[in-house]
């Protein structure tokens, strides 16, 4: 298993932990281990589901208690998961999303199925190179995203989740053709003026959409195309432009104050906001940030919050989609999987 850093330190290495092991004996014979827990490996079982599926069962899952019950299984993952100690989590909302996690993770107890996802395929025209990022989600902690681009819209979907958007889910949605200029350093303070900005441009999203849908209705293709003139600020912008200042508004709450003062470009963008279970989910506007190669961050304008992402440096083997057609169908299979 990969774990991401420990909470808020995003640009930090992805942390590795053993769950089984395999010793291959003879041909078509070999013995399975569970390493889950701290009283050593012990009996488990790997199975063979389908073509890029399988699962994980431990035999001895008694292995896996503590002396001290619950509370010292709790303790102890609290370490491991977050770096530190219950007394050191002040805000109650937050112990009780880390609670919820405990326990909705500890009740599987190594059983496991596992689904093969690939990574998405690069183009000389992205942004930047896709992949996958470790992203910040205030109280829930880090979790793994994967940046793919498709056409005018970038996406960011969830690898692993939270109580309440789950992994599978499209959390970012960027606009690649309306980019959002920027005001000055000292505008940019003041959240009502980005909230303008952002909001102009959800109405001139929603204007365009509006005249898309009118020009299907009306039976678009039976006369001339009409030549619809594009704000001259709009489009994909080339990668290399000079970088601009950047500053959190005023009021903006972010759980890591080290990101970057320096920006390459802005996008209009959406989040994906929901109720403890994935209740009532909803599309709210804010702004993608583009830093550089490896950052990048997202203002999620309802929340008055911000998620910085950097790029997960490990190297996975053999993790390239055979098509495109392969990527884009693994996404709609992971994100039915919560919907």
């Amino acid at each position: 298993m990969y774990l991401p850093p420990h909470d808020p330190h995003v640009d930090d290495p992805m942390r590795f932990k053993p769950l089984f092991r395999i010793h291959l004996m003879e041909r078509k014979s070999a013995t399975v281990e569970c390493m889950y827990g701290h009283r050593g490996p012990h009996n488990g079982h790997i199975q063979i589901v389908k073509k890029d599926e399988f699962s994980t069962k431990c035999n001895q899952t008694e292995h896996h208690r503590m002396s001290g019950g619950r509370q010292e299984e709790f303790r102890t993952w609290l370490r491991e998961e977050w770096g530190r100690t219950l007394e050191d989590i002040f805000h109650e909302h937050m112990q009780e999303l880390i609670l919820m996690k405990f326990i909705y993770t500890s009740q599987y107890d190594n059983c496991l199925t596992y689904r093969r996802i690939y990574l998405p395929p690069s183009h000389p025209d992205d942004l930047i190179r896709p992949g996958l990022f470790k992203g910040t989600y205030g109280s829930h902690g880090l979790e793994i995203v994967m940046l793919s681009f498709h056409g005018k819209h970038a996406r960011v979907t969830k690898i692993t989740g939270d109580p309440n958007i789950p992994a599978g889910q499209q959390t970012v949605e960027i606009d690649l053709m309306h980019r959002i200029q920027l005001p000055n350093i000292e505008s940019l303070c003041n959240f009502n003026e980005l909230s303008r900005i952002v909001l102009e441009a959800q109405e001139q999203v929603r204007q365009e959409q509006q005249r898309q849908e009118d020009r299907t209705e009306d039976g678009e293709g039976s006369g001339p195309p009409t030549e619809v003139r594009e704000p001259e600020n709009e489009g994909a912008a080339p990668l290399k432009e000079e970088p601009v200042q950047f500053v959190l508004p005023v009021g903006v709450s972010s759980r890591n104050e080290n990101y970057p003062r320096t920006c390459r470009m802005c996008f209009y963008g959406t989040g994906l906001i929901a109720g403890h279970g994935f209740t009532s989910p909803e599309r709210t506007p804010g702004v993608f940030i583009l830093f550089d190669e490896d950052r990048f961050g997202f203002i999620w304008l309802e929340l008055k919050s911000f998620s910085l992402y950097s790029r997960v440096q490990a190297t996975f083997r053999n993790a390239d989609a055979p098509s495109p057609q392969a990527f884009e169908e693994m996404l709609k299979n992971i994100q039915s999987l919560t919907s």
